[in-house]
């Protein structure tokens, strides 16, 4: 019997799909393989980026806590300096200065200004964009500031001459400076602008207010505050008072707006640390005011030694005592502007300088020797040079600083 055509496609037709199954889709099964599939990636990823971080805390917790005690020179340049040569950094620069003159170098020991003077007792002091140097015991003060000294071909800004012995000099940060000087049992305080023109001037008068032992100057030259010592009647006591020299200070009486008087006890030294700030070192205790226009006393720290330094900056204040009962020979000890201790240490180096570096490490020199401290206390670095050490300076990273030594500015990275 034959087949026709249409009966053999049929045929193939039933034939092929014999060959194949026909599954139905789980979409609900297929959904959950996909969100097992996503939490495999995501583990994944979370556990690379744990071990990454893992990786760089441990990276950055070895080099905290890791001692250095070697360096490698990255760049070297020759300085010519005479012997009574000292150095200080401003506004990220070197300045140097002498008996004979200063000058004001990048890192590289470019110039960037110079000034000639003649002083036998220079000394240096700095706020923000300006600085002074004065000759203490002489009668010469020059204004120097790094802005207008890149415009000014000459350099100075004022110069000022005094009749009488200066006793301190403080700087502002618009280069008004306020001037001690002393004569027989009556001091005599000023206050100049950049241009070396008085703006104002008083008399202290030892037998009616004391002998005043230091001034500070805030940051905007609106307040001065001056520590009187007065010892009268076999008794000790200090007055620090403080005068503005604004709109509120003209209501006042010889513009003192803010009084206040230690019983045995000395503040030889103070400073603004702002406008609106100010420390005062006690030998037993650290003040701290604050205030715009009436400072007030906002913090007390007692202190149960006696100070051998002080250091301090716009965040922290630090004080170092020496050691009797111990081996170590010093002890260091910081606080922040709301008296709280966030270091005590003891240290067994004989220094001549300690200071805070502008990222908050410390830093503490002899003539040959350098130790860096971090704020928790771990010794960073220690080194021993040949020549002498005048300064040191934070570079762009914790592993990077810039070493003035003799004959020699290195910018040097610790190994």
């Amino acid at each position: 019997m034959g087949v026709d055509q249409d009966d053999k496609n049929n045929i193939v037709i039933k034939e092929k799909k014999k060959k194949f199954r026909m599954v139905e889709t789980d979409e609900r099964e297929l959904e959950q393989k996909l969100r097992a599939h996503r939490r495999k990636i995501v583990r994944r990823t979370l556990i690379v980026i744990v071990v990454i971080l893992a990786l760089f805390f441990g990276f950055y917790l070895y080099l905290a806590t890791r001692t250095f005690t070697d360096y490698t020179a990255l760049n070297t340049v020759e300085r010519s300096d005479t012997a009574a040569a000292q150095f200080e950094e401003f506004d990220g620069n070197i300045l140097k200065y002498s008996n004979d003159g200063a000058f004001y170098t990048d890192k590289s020991d470019h110039m960037i200004w110079n000034q000639t003077y003649e002083m036998q007792n220079p000394k240096v002091d700095i706020c923000q964009g300006y600085l002074t140097i004065f000759d203490r015991g002489g009668t010469a003060v020059y204004i120097l500031g790094t802005a207008v000294y890149i415009l000014n071909k000459d350099g100075m800004q004022g110069n000022i001459k005094t009749t009488m012995p200066i006793s301190r000099v403080c700087v502002a940060s618009q280069g008004t400076i306020a001037v001690l000087m002393r004569e027989d049992t009556t001091s005599y305080l000023q206050l100049y602008n950049k241009e070396g023109e008085l703006l104002a001037s008083g008399e202290l008068h030892q037998e009616n207010s004391g002998y005043p032992i230091t001034i500070a100057l805030s940051d905007d030259a609106k307040k001065m505050a001056v520590s009187m010592l007065d010892i009268g009647e076999g008794k000790l006591q200090t007055t620090i008072a403080f005068y503005n020299f604004g709109s509120v200070g003209q209501n006042e009486i010889d513009n003192i707006v803010a009084s206040y008087t230690y019983s045995d006890e000395v503040f030889p030294q103070m400073e603004f640390l702002s406008s609106n700030r100010m420390v005062a070192f006690g030998d037993s205790s650290i003040l701290l005011f604050e205030g715009t226009q009436k400072p007030k006393v906002t913090q007390k720290t007692t202190l149960d030694k006696q100070i051998k330094s002080v250091f301090y900056n716009t965040e922290y204040i630090g004080v170092v005592y020496n050691n009797e009962d111990s081996g170590n020979t010093r002890h260091v000890e910081v606080y922040d502007m709301k008296g709280k201790q966030v270091l005590s240490k003891d240290f067994d180096m004989d220094y001549s300088r300690i200071s805070f570096l502008d990222n908050n490490e410390i830093c503490v020199t002899s003539d040959v020797e350098c130790r860096i401290y971090s704020l928790y206390g771990v010794e960073r670095f220690r080194y021993t040079f040949d020549r002498k050490l005048y300064r040191v300076m934070s570079g762009a990273t914790q592993m990077n600083y810039t070493f003035i030594l003799d004959g020699t500015t290195e910018k040097v990275r610790l190994k």
